[in-house]
């Protein structure tokens, strides 16, 4: 199976099912590229049983492959990521998507949500 996110942004219904399916955006950062701005990126998951077993994100602009596997790791360019392994949310920052959606509701439920996250300690 394949499901596009431009073709779900425009409408078309989707429906994830437990077959084999790849799910690509590839303008994945569309605002972004609209606006010129440099982070976009060509994004590749591949999902069996409603589960990912793999991605591929291209960040075209900075010519970086990023890659992970489930059970196996994540790489940029072939070099392993690992987290930072900061517990510490108040020595964290944090970086959030607003969304596209204008909708009252959507937007009331994002901004509740940043409300919370903007009450914890954090350095930005």
């Amino acid at each position: 199976s394949f499901i596009g996110e431009e073709s779900v942004a425009a409408g078309e219904g989707s429906i994830l099912t437990d077959n084999p399916t790849w799910i690509i955006d590839p303008i994945d950062g569309t605002t972004n590229f609209v606006h010129r701005f440099p982070f976009v990126a060509v994004s590749i998951g591949f999902v069996v049983n409603k589960k990912i077993e793999f991605g591929i994100v291209y960040s075209c602009v900075e010519d970086k492959m990023y890659t992970a596997r489930k059970g196996k790791g994540a790489f940029c360019n072939g070099q392993k990521l690992q987290v930072s392994g900061q517990e510490d949310i108040t020595k964290s920052l944090l970086v959030t998507e607003l969304g596209s959606n204008r909708d009252p509701e959507t937007i009331r439920i994002i901004l509740s949500n940043m409300e919370r996250l903007l009450s914890i300690p954090i350095h930005g």
